[in-house]
């Protein structure tokens, strides 16, 4: 403090520079002059800083630049100055430092659970509640509760990490911060592999077991039990923490008369990953199946985040007994959980209908060292997903289970992730789909990404300004009121992981849409700190990925095989804004011509997250209805571009 307030008395000593100049070697008032001005700003500066923050002038080096030229004009005065400087550092400032914690955390784990060494990264959980386990509490809403993290390497059985203020944390960024009170406590390590990539880099990544690439609840890994602690951050405390229990693996699907499982190694990924990799799909066959082996059907693939098992199906009904005690926050109902049981009893009634037609649908599981799907298309950092989905798993879905195999007898539907998936697999792989039902798409245009227009904005999570400093929302509801901003999204996604490996939302677009950095993993879209956006890597997103930029620039060739198969979808008042992308890229659609696009873009009044061209249905109802709710639109396409000759009668018994 001493220091600093030096620095603020001999900087301000510059204003007075034209008076000083008049100074020389020779002149006998050096030390008057001296003492008048020192004086004069140590009064100024000592009643200054008993008023505001002393953190606020932290800088020596400035200090050094600007009093310089004044320090340089005499041997004598130099001398004065010096004299009278350790003077002022005499005196002692009163002012109250920001005191660190004295509470220490520790973290080891037990032989038990491995006799190697680990990496990963390893966390601290702390919840003000014990509703459930801390680690399903951590998240980027109203309701998070703490985490803190560091990564770990080479981590020995009985080892104990100690966590100090270095440790990345969220909401709180720092364990110093943790405010007083009682919590209940857990520990957990994210286990990760090393992979030897096909690009010749090696890195360390927490693979998936199944489970969906979710760090609390990954087969394999290690955590403590909670345990409920009192923190006063004044006191002297060891809180140490052993972690002693392993996640079990996850317990695979089993086929049912209508739903089957497959699961291949991919040739392709597992040449990238330089490991074996797998795909699987959860498969929905038509009533007849087995009765008409004559029949040869066409293929839906509806994309979304990672499937444990077909979802929204179910051959009885919800028992009439069952308790609708349970309240569903996001929609504000109660009973939501009979409700879906009985939408999916109904959705076996119509599959198994008379008149229903008959086809295939395949929800994908493609989870990835990097998050719970691959975004359905080929990336620097994830490998080729896309070839191999297209290439691997679908020939070999539809070999088993007699697909027709050709484009005109595919289409594909999905929301967010899954409606960005939808549209981007109708663009890359024009010829193999008939067509696309993408509602509220993940950003279709990176000049709103969510809120941020990556290729003129200087910083993602605060505006443009030179005064204010305002943060750039990135959830709200449908009146507009915010949860969390960029900013806070994307440091709880730090908390969790570096270097991309978070497992979460921003994490895994810059895994699929940014280059391979030098040491292997993804290269920043911007600082996750700071915020701040990398032009070089902005342009590396919007030449492969911006996907009304690539439609633009290629329409020549893509329009012709795209007319008549997009269609969008999204609510104007989408959660994470992401209707401002499809603005966007309506403009584009709406001026195409030779060809016109003659698809569809549409838009829910006031709708959320995730709205899919409904105008009858809430949300919650239309969410469990994506199987059906395209069939009329795909039926006619099929009637309207089947080709000469083509099978459009075998699966319509």
């Amino acid at each position: 403090m001493l220091r600093i307030l030096t620095y603020g008395l001999l900087y301000k000593l510059r204003v007075n520079e034209i008076v000083l100049n008049k100074v020389d070697d020779h002149d006998n008032s050096s030390f008057g002059i001296a003492i008048y001005y020192v004086g004069h700003f140590a009064m100024r500066y000592f009643k200054m800083f008993f008023q505001t923050d002393c953190h606020s002038y932290n800088n020596a080096q400035n200090f050094l630049s600007e009093c310089s030229s004044f320090l340089s004009k005499s041997f004598r005065m130099k001398t004065y100055f010096l004299f009278l400087i350790v003077a002022i550092l005499s005196v002692q400032c009163t002012l109250p430092a920001k005191q660190s914690t004295k509470v220490k955390f520790t973290i080891s784990f037990t032989k038990e659970m491995i006799e190697s060494a680990q990496d990963g990264r390893l966390l601290l959980l702390l919840a003000t509640n014990e509703k459930t386990e801390p680690r399903f509490q951590i998240s980027n809403g109203l309701s998070a509760q703490l985490v803190f993290g560091i990564d770990v390497e080479d981590m020995k059985p009985g080892e104990e990490i100690s966590f100090d203020e270095s440790a990345f944390g969220f909401p709180k960024q720092s364990i110093s911060d943790i405010p007083e009170g009682e919590y209940f406590i857990q520990a957990l390590i994210n286990r990760y592999e090393t992979f030897n990539l096909k690009t010749g880099h090696t890195v360390k990544l927490p693979p998936d077991q199944g489970e969906g690439q979710q760090w609390h609840s990954k087969p394999g890994n290690f955590y403590s039990k909670p345990i409920k602690i009192n923190i006063d951050p004044t006191k002297e405390q060891e809180v140490s923490l052993v972690m002693d229990q392993k996640i079990p693996p996850v317990e695979e699907p089993k086929d049912t008369k209508y739903i089957k499982h497959i699961k291949i190694q991919s040739k392709l990924l597992t040449e990238f990953w330089g490991k074996p990799m797998f795909l699987g799909a959860h498969v929905l066959i038509p009533e007849g199946f087995y009765e008409h082996k004559e029949a040869h059907y066409p293929l839906m693939i509806f994309h979304g985040h990672f499937p444990d098992d077909f979802g929204g199906f179910s051959e009885t009904p919800p028992d009439a007994t069952m308790d609708t005690t349970d309240y569903t926050e996001r929609f504000g109902i109660y009973g939501y959980k009979k409700f879906e049981a009985q939408e999916a009893y109904n959705f076996y009634k119509q599959w198994t209908s008379k008149n229903f037609p008959r086809f295939l649908i395949i929800e994908i599981q493609h989870a990835n060292p990097y998050y719970d799907d691959s975004y359905a298309v080929n990336s620097a950092n994830l490998g080729p997903y896309g070839d191999a989905i297209m290439q691997e798993l679908v020939p070999e879905i539809e070999k088993q289970f007699r697909g027709i195999g050709e484009g005109w007898a595919r289409f594909t539907y999905g929301g967010s992730t899954g409606g960005w998936e939808a549209l981007a697999v109708q663009m890359f792989y024009p010829d193999e789909f008939n067509g696309c039902f993408a509602a509220c798409p993940d950003p279709v245009d990176f000049r709103a990404y969510s809120l941020v227009d990556l290729y003129k904005d200087k910083n993602a999570y605060y505006y443009d300004s030179e005064f204010k400093k305002l943060p750039r929302p990135a959830h709200r509801n449908y009146l507009g009121q915010i949860q969390s901003t960029v900013e806070e999204d994307n440091h709880y996604e730090l908390a969790l992981g570096t270097k991309s490996r978070s497992g979460q939302q921003w994490d895994i677009w810059e895994a699929v849409y940014s280059p391979q950095g030098e040491d292997g993993y993804p290269k920043r879209i911007f600082d996750k700190v700071t915020g701040d956006i990398d032009p070089t890597v902005a342009n590396y997103w919007k030449e492969n990925y911006d996907l009304r930029y690539i439609l633009e620039r290629d329409w020549k060739t893509l329009g012709p095989k795209l007319e008549g198969k997009i269609h969008i979808y999204c609510g104007d008042m989408d959660n994470y804004y992401l209707n401002n992308a499809v603005y966007l890229m309506e403009d584009f659609l709406k001026k195409t011509n030779t060809p016109f696009y003659k698809g569809e873009v549409d838009y829910g009044d006031r709708a959320e997250h995730c709205w899919n061209g409904d105008h009858e249905n809430p949300n919650y109802i239309s969410r469990l209805r994506y199987n059906t709710m395209y069939l009329p639109r795909i039926l006619k396409r099929i009637q309207e571009s089947a080709p000469e000759n083509a099978d459009v009668k075998s699966w319509r018994y």
